[in-house]
């Protein structure tokens, strides 16, 4: 069972091919329906459409596991392979896609740091962050594909599962050491790179990503913000999909689980995005969570016969993660006992 896959690609290329165009219309949907009319994103609507997308993910995980269970049974390249059992695999791979997209929506919480900054730095009005978010959404999503498509690849080997544990650690014990170092925009070689190609209006122009001028083609703050989004994911993404390939070998399940956190991820920067900073300990949360899995890929696999209970992985990472909020949020409210009890004496 180690070495076979159950979703191989050259029997559920259907699969992905149905999935990605479920996407592609619930996009079409978001910004031709419901966001068809530019309008700040309130927090009432991101709370909505930030249930609606989690709610997504979990009817998902409940229809996949229906259709495991009713694919495993009926398959007989699996029913031949010795001990195996239909109802068992089916429950493993229904943990898995919800342990890789708890992961997956972990990690995206880097994101919203870096909208933050990157709008600030650039003074996108809320008017128009959504339309930079969903086109930062596309391309998160082609190149989260192709992250995803190289992972299956290389991480068949075990020299390089041992390289990606290494990193995910050290950069876990990165996070630790240094949590509240902010990227600097000005500093980052992508936007340098642009200004090179594209003349740059000093101000933003209405919605557009770019305009013409005396026959001159410029790009506009909101596309270098766009840029900025795009280069940000990518970077993450060394992270999330190691990190969700150490959770389960099946590239369809790290796909679909990426692809559903990120869908939910510009309504869950509009929630979160006034009060991220009060979540002051998630970042050392998120680093141990980088570290947990980085020792599940060089170590705890091995130690437990070549696979670590999915159960403890998601009971590990949903305690480590429900505890950082925890703390941030007893922290935040003792901040603001002492500064209302100074401010009392006063």
């Amino acid at each position: 069972m180690a070495d076979v896959l159950l979703f191989p690609f050259s029997d559920y290329w259907w699969f992905y091919l149905s999935f990605t165009a479920f996407v592609l219309m619930m996009l079409l949907l978001d910004l031709g329906v419901f966001h068809k009319k530019v309008h700040v994103v309130s927090i009432k609507e991101a709370g909505v459409w930030s249930a609606a997308w989690f709610s997504c993910a979990l009817i998902f995980n409940f229809g996949f596991y229906q259709y495991a269970l009713s694919a495993f049974t009926n398959d007989p390249r699996l029913n031949a392979i010795a001990g195996f059992d239909s109802a068992i695999a089916a429950k493993q791979v229904g943990l898995e896609f919800l342990t890789g997209f708890i992961i997956e929506k972990s990690l995206a919480v880097d994101n919203i740091f870096v909208f933050v900054i990157v709008f600030s730095y650039f003074a996108v009005p809320a008017i128009y962050q959504h339309r930079v978010l969903f086109f930062g959404i596309i391309g998160a999503l082609v190149f989260r594909a192709i992250f995803i498509a190289l992972g299956a690849s290389l991480l068949q080997y075990q020299w390089v599962v041992l390289i990606a544990g290494a990193f995910l650690i050290l950069t876990g014990l990165k996070i630790l050491a240094a949590p509240e170092k902010a990227p600097d925009p000005r500093k980052n070689p992508v936007i340098k790179i642009v200004k090179k190609f594209f003349p740059v209006t000093p101000e933003i122009q209405g919605k557009n990503f770019f305009i013409r001028r005396d026959g001159i083609l410029y790009a506009t703050p909101l596309f270098l913000a766009l840029v900025l989004i795009e280069f940000s994911d990518i970077v993450f993404a060394i992270d999330s999909v190691p990190a969700i390939f150490a959770i389960t070998k099946e590239p369809l399940i790290v796909f679909t689980s990426n692809i559903f956190a990120i869908l939910g991820l510009r309504s869950l920067y509009f929630l979160l995005a006034g009060v991220i900073d009060k979540f002051r300990f998630l970042k050392f949360g998120l680093g141990l969570i980088l570290i947990f899995v980085g020792l599940k890929m060089t170590w705890l696999n091995e130690a437990f016969g070549g696979k670590f209970p999915v159960v403890w992985s998601l009971s590990i990472i949903g305690t480590i993660l429900l505890g950082a909020i925890v703390v941030s949020l007893v922290a935040e409210a003792r901040a603001n006992s002492k500064m209302s009890t100074k401010g009392g004496k006063k």
